[in-house]
C-alpha cells in the first residue's frame, strides 16, 4: 500500500514563501509582467539583430523600476488603500509589512533599476527614471485631488512600449514617439473601464479617477473618444509619415480589427452604462494591447 508523502514547510520556508507573497503584491507582479512584455516588444521592433543580453537587462530593469513605482506608490497610499475592499488586503493596510520594509524595498528596486538600464544605454535609463518620478511624485499624489491624475499617468504609463526602442537604438524619434503615443491613448478607455468598475471603492478612499466625476454618459462618451484616437494611431505606422516603424496593409486591416473590437465594447458601455459592459470593455483593452504588440513585432519579421 503506497503512502503519500506530505512535505510540510519549515518557519524559515514558511516565511520566505509569505514574504515572496507580499513582495508580488508591493511590485504588483502581474502589470510589472505586462509592462516588461511592452519594452520587450518595442525591442523587437527595432531591433535588426537583437542582442540577447540587452533583452534580458531590459526585463530586469523594466521590472525593477515598476516594482519600485508600485512599491513607492503604495506606502504614499498605505491609509486610503485601507479604505478599499479592493486594496485593503495589500501588504501595507494589513500590517504584514512595515512601511519602513517597504521603503527599502522600494529604493533597492529603484537603484537597481537605473543601474541596470543604464547598462543598456544613457537615455533607456534616462526614460525609466522619468517614469518613476511622474508616477510616485505627480500621479499618485494627483490621484485624490482632481480627474486629470489619469491624463498625468498616462505619461509614464506609455513609456514603457517606447523604451525598448530606445534600448535598442539608443535613440528618440518619430518611431518611438508613435509607439508612446498608442500605448498614451489606449489607457484612458482600459484605466477608465477600471475606474468605472470600481466607482464606489474608489470614492470610499477620495480618488478622483473618472473623468466627469461619475460613472455617467460624459465618462462613456470621452472612453469611445479616446478608443477613436487610439484606433487612428494603431493604423498610423501603415502610413510613410512612422519613419522605419512601419505596418503592412494587412498588418493595419488586422490591427483595426482589434480596434473596431474593442470600440465596440465601449460603444456598449456607453448604451449600457453598467458595471459589467466597463468589464467587458477592461478585459478587451487588455487582449487589444497585448495582440497588438504581437502583431506589429511579427509584421516586421515576415516584411
Amino acid at each position: 500500500m503506497d503512502v503519500e508523502k506530505i512535505r510540510l514547510q519549515t518557519p524559515e520556508e514558511s516565511t520566505f514563501s509569505l514574504f515572496m507573497d507580499d513582495f508580488k503584491q508591493l511590485t504588483k507582479v502581474r502589470l510589472a509582467v505586462s509592462v516588461v512584455f511592452s519594452s520587450i516588444a518595442g525591442y523587437f521592433l527595432a531591433a535588426d539583430s537583437p542582442v540577447l543580453i540587452d533583452v534580458i537587462l531590459l526585463a530586469f530593469g523594466g521590472y525593477f523600476m515598476v516594482g519600485a513605482s508600485n512599491a513607492f506608490n503604495q506606502v504614499l497610499e498605505k491609509d486610503l488603500d485601507a479604505l478599499m475592499d479592493r486594496t485593503k488586503n495589500r501588504p501595507l493596510p494589513s500590517g504584514r509589512m512595515s512601511v519602513q520594509s517597504a521603503i527599502t524595498i522600494a529604493t533597492i528596486l529603484t537603484v537597481l533599476g537605473l543601474l541596470v538600464l543604464y547598462t543598456i544605454n544613457t537615455r533607456t535609463a534616462l526614460f525609466g527614471g522619468i517614469s518613476i518620478f511622474l508616477y510616485v511624485c505627480v500621479y499618485t499624489p494627483l490621484k485624490t485631488r482632481t480627474p486629470l491624475a489619469v491624463f498625468v499617468g498616462a505619461f509614464p504609463g506609455a513609456i514603457p512600449f517606447m523604451l525598448g526602442w530606445v534600448a535598442y537604438t539608443d535613440y528618440f524619434g518619430i518611431e518611438p514617439g508613435v509607439l508612446f503615443m498608442i500605448q498614451f491613448f489606449w489607457q484612458f478607455p482600459h484605466f477608465w473601464a477600471i475606474g468605472w468598475m470600481l466607482d464606489e471603492d474608489y470614492k470610499r478612499a477620495g480618488f478622483k479617477m473618472l473623468p466627469s466625476g461619475h460613472a455617467d454618459n460624459a465618462t462613456a462618451f470621452q472612453i469611445v473618444f479616446y478608443t477613436l484616437w487610439m484606433i487612428v494611431i494603431s493604423v498610423l505606422p501603415a502610413t510613410v509619415y512612422t519613419g522605419s516603424f512601419n505596418l503592412s496593409i494587412m498588418g493595419a486591416v488586422v490591427v483595426g480589427i482589434l480596434g473596431l473590437i474593442m470600440l465596440y465594447f465601449a460603444l456598449q458601455l456607453m448604451i449600457n452604462k453598467t458595471n459589467e459592459a466597463a468589464k467587458r470593455l477592461m478585459f478587451s483593452s487588455v487582449g487589444y494591447i497585448t495582440l497588438v504588440q504581437i502583431i506589429y513585432v511579427i509584421d516586421k519579421m515576415i516584411a
